[in-house]
């Protein structure tokens, strides 16, 4: 793996664990208060909209740590949602909200286009936006973006595949694509940015798939017809994140696939971790989310108090933070999310996995 020259963030297990202690039921609306009694008056109320649950970090880690600082910035109160995969459901969270008075709005988009009606919403009732994680596509009119360089995690997915590709010396390469949600602005940048890479490799893509909501059911329905079709000539699968791997992954097991395929993925699922141990996925993208769901409570913090936060670039006019995405193999475990305190070793290492953590050297 090329150096990144990512500095990791400092992930303390007891403030993981009290941050998941915070997360609630995906499909209700929830708020959270601080209960800095030295702060006096009625809580300033900060939206948070998320857009679904099926992948594991949104209630897992994206909330209760955007929670829990903004707690301790101050008498704040989280006004929550998560849409479910269901645009028309976020724009009615996003209504309510607004109408509940909150002062600022953090979304992260079910549909990156459709979103932009929520914005407009906003503005027009003088409540500035921060678009989290994914950008709401065709507006200028948010106060901030904080991501992650989301085409450079398609361009270092592709690179490790391609790269364990050529050291295995693979004959004539070829591999299957599972992209991510087409209504994902970030999908639609994985997909680019792994493309960059792919076309120049001399890897063959054998077909190719925008898997619906990130469904991983529909990625494995999908890649079990590509099984049927292609059979042995499968030598990797580009997925784009760890559940779509996974459902990928279900598929190659079910048909009793072997050689076994060279399998990427994102986010750094605890399942995808364990998977990596096992040998049955090859990588998966870190990208530090107490980082980003902290550093989004601290720009919402700043636009409560009327300042005007200052990003690192710029996209699109507006004004944003690109945190850097780092690649992690079973050789870098420990060093990346065991380190960092995203996962302990207990976590990974169940009963189920013992063997493989022992003999990849995970203790």
């Amino acid at each position: 793996m090329k150096p990144l020259g990512y500095k990791f963030a400092t992930l303390a297990v007891g403030a993981l664990i009290a941050a998941t202690s915070l997360s609630g039921c995906a499909n209700s609306t929830s708020t959270t208060t601080s209960t800095d009694s030295s702060v006096a008056g009625a809580p300033v109320k900060i939206g948070l909209l998320l857009p679904e649950s099926k992948t594991a970090r949104y209630e897992a880690f994206d909330r209760p740590l955007f929670e829990a600082k903004m707690t301790s910035l101050g008498n704040y109160q989280v006004v929550y949602s998560n849409a479910d995969q269901d645009a028309a459901k976020q724009q009615q969270q996003a209504e309510s909200a607004l109408t509940d008075g909150i002062k600022v709005l953090v979304l992260d988009p079910v549909d990156a286009a459709a979103a932009a009606s929520i914005v407009a919403s906003a503005k027009a009732q003088n409540v500035p936006v921060v678009s989290y994680d994914r950008l709401v596509a065709g507006t200028s009119d948010l106060a901030y973006y904080i991501s992650f360089d989301n085409e450079k995690v398609g361009k270092l997915q592709a690179t490790s595949l391609v790269e364990k590709l050529t050291a295995d010396k693979t004959p004539n390469p070829s591999i299957l694509m599972v992209n991510g949600a087409p209504t994902d602005g970030n999908a639609v940048l994985f997909k680019k940015g792994a493309h960059s890479v792919l076309d120049k490799s001399g890897v063959k893509v054998l077909a190719e798939f925008d898997t619906p909501d990130w469904s991983p059911d529909k990625a494995q329905t999908w890649v079990a017809g590509q099984i049927t079709q292609f059979g042995d000539k499968i030598d990797g699968v580009y997925a784009a994140n760890d559940g779509t791997a996974g459902g990928a992954v279900a598929a190659l097991k079910a048909a009793n696939v072997s050689p076994w395929p060279m399998i990427t993925g994102q986010d750094a699922e605890l399942a995808g971790i364990q998977r990596i141990v096992a040998g049955d996925q090859y990588m998966t993208i870190y990208k530090a989310i107490k980082t980003e769901a902290e550093r989004a409570a601290d720009i919402a913090d700043m636009l409560a108090r009327g300042e005007s936060p200052t990003g690192t670039s710029d996209v699109g006019g507006v004004q944003t933070e690109l945190l850097t995405p780092v690649v992690v193999t079973k050789a870098n475990i420990m060093d990346t999310v065991v380190k960092d305190g995203f996962y302990t070793v207990a976590q990974i290492c169940t009963a189920q996995y013992a063997v493989a953590c022992t003999a990849a050297n995970i203790k």
